[in-house]
């Protein structure tokens, strides 16, 4: 009867037999306490219910939110009547608690990575589809209008055939104890890239190395490199160890180039930039490069919080039914490039197709 109770279907909510959907969060270290800051502060959501291990937290968030329950008992959000669940968790705890809420009918928003490996990832996503319920991944960056600007500009054409990507994302920081700079950077890269490009890649290797974690031998700084069907390659540059913070992606076009920097004012730039060659060429005098240098443009980003953006589109899919643009089976690609990552940098770089 419990389950019942808890459980709210896609139809039921859309007919408005829910007023506002009633959401639990797990995790209340670094990201948990920005979701209850999004999902109490969102129309159409209530946030019912805090769960940590840890009751220093509690106590510290429960201040912020007096109206929500605090528990450490996971159990407390699964018998309860919350309708969804978002879990931000270490990453080997994500499939346990997520099948848990979704095996007590609970839609469930879940950080990245999804889980730890790609058979895990299809349980979930096989039953959140026979139980109706909506599987989210916090990709969060798909959800950022600058990366959407850059969607727009890469599919519109404007910059040609995409002949390489390279992203950026470095720091002095945070080092995990249970995964290694790949799992914990690179999901935020691949979403961007498989987002923008609309396309995965068809192959990877990777190289890394760890400087300063040695007995677990969680490599801090990590090199992939990635190949796609069309030609196009990318390169993501990945570092817990690096002095000065950077996050950015350059795309460069067969017409013009682009560069998003998520750390500057102007965060999506366009140079009218190229060269071309001759079409035909006998001798080396013949063959003249031509070089274009063209304007830049700054594009204009209309800036919102892309948290927001992600847990408001969470309510939408509940209520809706309507598949979220970060799936289950979004998050299941970037698990399978992750996967065949690790297998590459275990193998000394070796470049590895991924089969998906």
């Amino acid at each position: 009867m419990a389950t019942k109770l808890a459980t709210a279907s896609h139809m039921d909510i859309e007919a408005g037999a829910v007023a506002g959907l009633r959401v639990g969060i797990v995790g209340c270290g670094y990201w948990g306490p920005k979701l209850a800051r999004n999902f109490s502060g969102l129309p159409g959501s209530q946030l019912e219910m805090l769960c940590d291990l840890r009751e220093d937290r509690l106590a510290e968030i429960g201040k912020l939110y007096p109206l929500a329950a605090t528990t450490e008992r996971y159990e407390d959000l699964l018998n309860g009547n919350l309708d969804a669940v978002a879990i931000a968790a270490p990453v080997a705890m994500h499939y346990p608690l997520a099948k848990a809420a979704l095996m007590s009918g609970k839609h469930v928003l879940i950080e990245k990575p999804i889980t730890a490996r790609a058979d895990q990832a299809r349980e979930l996503i096989s039953i959140a589809e026979e139980r109706d319920l909506t599987l989210m991944v916090g990709h969060t960056f798909v959800y950022n209008p600058a990366v959407e600007a850059v969607r727009r500009i890469v599919q519109s054409g404007e910059l040609g055939r995409i002949y390489y990507l390279n992203s950026t994302r470095v720091n002095l920081g945070l080092l995990q104890p249970d995964i290694n700079v790949i799992w914990d950077l690179a999901p935020h890269d691949l979403s961007i890239l498989l987002y923008v490009l609309g396309t995965e890649p068809v192959s990877v290797s990777a190289h890394g190395a760890a400087f300063v974690n040695t007995s677990r031998d969680l490599p801090e700084v990590a090199y992939l490199v990635m190949r796609f069907g069309d030609g196009a390659i990318a390169n993501l540059r990945l570092s817990w160890l690096d002095p000065v913070k950077k996050r950015n992606t350059v795309v460069v076009g067969s017409k013009k180039m682009l560069v998003y920097d998520d750390l500057a004012d102007n965060k999506v730039v366009i140079f009218d930039k190229g060269v071309d060659v001759p079409p035909y060429s006998v001798t080396e005098d013949e063959f003249r490069a031509s070089y274009r240098h063209g304007a830049e443009t700054a594009i204009p980003i209309e800036w919102v919080e892309p948290l927001h953006v992600e847990c408001a589109h969470f309510i939408e899919c509940i209520r809706t039914g309507r598949v979220p643009r970060s799936s289950g089976d979004a998050g299941l690609r970037i698990v399978q490039v992750l996967e065949t990552a690790q297998r590459s940098l275990m193998n000394g770089g070796v470049e590895l197709k991924i089969e998906y």
